[in-house]
């Protein structure tokens, strides 16, 4: 934490809208927290999807939010806003954002500051809230996961896959995943998924079934959509449970058979965390403080980190994340 605090900082700011050419790095005033809030010099910031779709036109801040991509950082404490108690400054945290997150400084929302795991470095942490509150709230809240039930997750190598396999490993369920290479399969295996399925040479459907003797998976986790969605239907056992994320492929579905939804008395939900009230992610962020961060602090779980890249070249950052090239998460570096 600096001693005082300059009148400027380095951002990253999308000109326009476009591809990842459109990303620039520029100058702006350092903002400064409301009640209930935290100014925090930024150590390192996560690179999400929902960046590039922010990015593309297709994902823009909420109302009220930032400009500045960025949905996660880790850093420290350098401001407080009216009525904050519960953090100090200087406190070193990882905070999830509505916004915001590729400057060296940013407001966060003091319920949504999660202290560093002591097994963790400061930089690392900032691979933690994005992925962490969206799966934990999709898996184990809203997708109701039991051990010894068997869950797929599309995408095992992605930041949400890499999360959701070592989390549903340790709440007992069996692991099955999807990636679109050997390489990814090899690197899922190795964070527990019991079973790894390349969708590019396999037909994900006969392998399951193949592997559950036709029973199907409990759960869903599907950030593919499009024509993903029948055939998950399709391997999903009777009261099984399909949790949609995102639409890597599309929001749209050719015409389907329902039946089987009655038949097999399925459910079909899904969820977006960005516009969600702070109220309902302060909810996820005390859940996952009481039953996850004890797993941080010991390392049974953590974010695994594919790259990092320095402020200044965002851009080689989202090239790389749209790629599908990377295992796990890409992080920013503001130098901090």
């Amino acid at each position: 934490m600096t001693s005082t605090l300059p009148a400027y900082m380095r951002q990253v700011y999308f000109d326009g809208i476009g591809g990842p050419d459109v990303i620039r790095i520029g100058e702006a005033k350092v903002p400064r927290p409301g009640p209930g809030e935290v100014l925090i010099e930024v150590v390192a910031a996560g690179v999400n999807r929902p960046d590039c779709a922010q990015r593309a036109g297709n994902y823009p801040p909420p109302q009220g939010e930032s400009d500045i991509p960025g949905l996660e950082v880790s850093g420290r404490v350098a401001l407080l806003g009216e009525g904050v108690s519960d953090l100090s400054l200087g406190d070193e945290v990882c905070a999830l954002l509505g916004s915001g997150g590729y400057a060296e400084y940013t407001v966060a929302n003091a319920q949504l500051c999660l202290p560093l795991p002591k097994a963790l470095n400061l930089a690392d942490a900032a691979g933690i809230p994005e992925t962490y509150f969206t799966v934990f709230d999709n898996v184990v809240t809203r997708g109701k996961l039991q051990a010894d039930e068997i869950f797929l997750v599309h995408g095992g190598s992605s930041g949400i896959g890499s999360t959701a396999i070592p989390l549903a490993k340790h709440f007992g369920a069996i692991v099955i995943t999807t990636a679109g290479s050997s390489d990814k399969c090899a690197f899922c295996r190795t964070l527990g998924a019991d079973y790894a399925i390349n969708y590019k040479t396999q037909d994900f459907v006969e392998e399951i079934k193949a592997i559950t003797r036709k029973r199907g998976v409990d759960l869903i986790l599907d950030i593919v959509g499009g024509s993903y969605v029948p055939r998950n239907i399709s391997v999903l056992a009777t009261e099984g449970r399909l949790v949609q994320i995102a639409f890597l492929q599309s929001p749209y579905v050719e015409s389907f058979d329902l039946t089987r939804i009655m038949v097999r008395r399925l459910t079909l939900t899904g969820s977006t965390l960005r516009p969600r009230t702070i109220a309902q992610k302060a909810e996820i962020a005390a859940a996952l403080k009481a039953k996850v961060w004890p797993l941080l602090d010991k390392g049974a779980v953590r974010p695994i980190i594919h790259a990092t890249f320095p402020l200044e070249q965002a851009r080689r950052a989202h090239k790389l994340m749209e790629s599908s090239a990377h295992l796990g998460k890409i992080l920013l570096l503001t130098g901090k």
